[in-house]
């Protein structure tokens, strides 16, 4: 069991080799942090029994008043909860911390009608917890945004 930056020691068909007018910027990017490794700018856990699960971009970073915190890390205990299909994490400017977090998410399940409001305000607030716990107070998002997946206009077959 370990968790690293997942870098590829040999090419493969189709893979990058430069960076159009830039090709400084391509050796710097990918070859020479890991030298002799392609690096994805991924990061990977892998299991003691040799699979292999991305963790998400290593450079998605947000400075929250000096804390450097990753989206992945947050979306992964978001994404525990019972209630979340899936969800994404960006970061806007905040006049006072530099950055902040807002939480976007897809329930696995909707509630009709008035119900709906106090379910996704409830489920907002267990998140904004939960992170808390997880993570730090600091981790907890801004902003809480609760979307609803269109699945009429979804096609089929």
């Amino acid at each position: 069991d370990v968790s690293g930056a997942l870098c590829i020691s040999q090419a493969w068909p189709g893979m990058a080799r430069t960076i159009y007018n830039d090709h400084k910027r391509f050796l710097e990017t990918y070859l020479t942090p890991y030298p002799g490794f392609f690096f994805t700018g991924d990061g990977a856990y892998r299991t003691s029994e040799g699979y292999y699960q991305l963790t998400g971009r290593l450079d998605d970073i947000i400075n929250i008043s000096g804390h450097r915190l990753g989206t992945a890390e947050v979306e992964d205990v978001v994404n525990h909860h019972v209630a979340v299909a899936e969800s994404a994490v960006i970061g806007y400017p905040h006049e006072i911390k530099g950055e902040g977090k807002m939480l976007s998410f897809l329930p696995r399940n909707t509630f009709p009608g008035p119900m709906a409001l106090q379910w996704e305000e409830t489920l907002a607030a267990e998140l904004q917890e939960l992170i808390s716990k997880k993570i730090a107070k600091y981790a907890a998002p801004d902003y809480v945004q609760v979307t609803q997946a269109n699945w009429s206009n979804t096609p089929t077959g």
